[in-house]
């Protein structure tokens, strides 16, 4: 194996790291947000998850400019729909249900968000990818208030003390 094995032919390798660096640090923010306000996934999953997804989609991009020949097809469509899919699959053990209270949707939603930025920058699209981190990040801040309302609420009729 040649040492071109080991070097991007397409991007130049401060690309690669922007792309990787971006799908890391802004996945890390919301995977931050989670595990300080203690949800049920911690902040390495996500991490990993944009990270993962991002390199695939790096990758994918690479493979298609260095394989030529025309019996073969990469279909990114496919590739990002398979990704996503799996992120899904493993967003989905965030929730867990408590009586008739369902918990961790907001988490497995920003799980599989994970896998969406890290397409996105893996795409280029780092501006998107921060406006979708940043509105997650906000829609979890502005929501506080009436997220905590809500559970103080739950645990107190959980505990059968409904303030009569």
């Amino acid at each position: 194996m040649d040492a071109a094995a080991f070097s991007p032919m397409y991007f130049s390798w401060l690309d690669v790291l922007a792309r990787l660096g971006a799908a890391s640090l802004l996945s890390l923010a919301i995977g931050i947000e989670r595990f300080v306000r203690r949800k049920p996934v911690d902040f390495r999953p996500f991490l990993i998850v944009s990270l993962a997804s991002s390199a695939l989609i790096i990758g994918l991009i690479e493979a298609s400019f260095a394989i030529r020949d025309p019996r073969l097809s990469i279909d990114p469509g496919r590739v990002m729909s398979g990704v996503m899919t799996g992120v899904g699959f493993l967003g989905a053990g965030a929730l867990f249900r408590e009586k008739h209270i369902v918990q961790g949707a907001g988490s497995a939603a920003a799980f599989w968000a994970a896998g969406a930025i890290g397409i996105v920058c893996g795409l280029g699209l780092l501006w998107l990818g921060a406006l979708l981190a940043g509105g997650i990040l906000l829609l979890f801040l502005a929501g506080r208030p009436f997220t905590e309302t809500y559970d103080a609420r739950m645990s107190d009729e959980a505990r059968g003390d409904n303030g009569h």
